[in-house]
C-alpha cells in the first residue's frame, strides 16, 4: 500500500506521451525512496508554457497509459506509484532548505534524444491522434 507517512519522489510533468524516457527516470526515482507520485498536469488542448503548445492527451489518456507500462515493467499502482492530477503548474519555487531537495537527472544518449514531440508526430503520422 502507498504510504503518504514514507519519503516519495515526486515526478511532475505532462507525459504527452509517457515514453522511454519517463520509464526511466521513473525507476530512477523509485530507487530512491521505494515510492513515487507523479503528478500530471492539467495541459490537454492548452499550452504547457514555451514550446509546450502540443498537448493532445487527457488526464485520462495518460494515466491509463502510465500505469500500464509501468505495470508492464512490474511497478504496481496505489503501491510503487499513485498518479495525480494537478493543475497547470509552470514554475516551481520554495524559500529556504525544508527538507527535500530539487534534482536534475542526467541519462545515455539514447535516453536523452527521446522526444516526446516525434513520438506525437509519428502518432499524427499514423492516423492514431489529431
Amino acid at each position: 500500500m502507498f504510504n503518504s507517512k514514507k519519503p516519495t519522489v515526486l515526478l511532475l510533468g505532462r507525459w504527452q506521451p509517457w515514453h522511454e524516457g519517463h520509464s526511466a527516470l521513473f525507476e530512477r526515482a523509485v530507487s530512491k525512496t521505494g515510492q513515487v507520485v507523479i503528478q500530471v498536469r492539467d495541459v490537454k488542448d492548452s499550452s504547457g508554457g514555451d514550446d509546450q503548445d502540443d498537448n493532445p492527451f487527457s488526464f485520462k489518456e495518460i494515466s491509463e497509459d502510465i500505469s500500464n507500462k509501468l505495470e508492464k515493467l512490474g511497478y504496481r499502482i496505489n503501491e510503487d506509484f499513485i498518479i495525480q492530477f494537478v493543475p497547470n503548474i509552470t514554475n516551481i519555487t520554495y524559500g529556504r532548505g525544508v527538507g527535500y531537495k530539487i534534482e536534475k537527472e542526467s541519462f545515455n544518449s539514447d535516453i536523452e534524444s527521446i522526444s516526446a514531440t516525434k513520438i506525437r508526430k509519428n502518432l499524427r503520422d499514423e492516423g492514431k491522434i489529431d
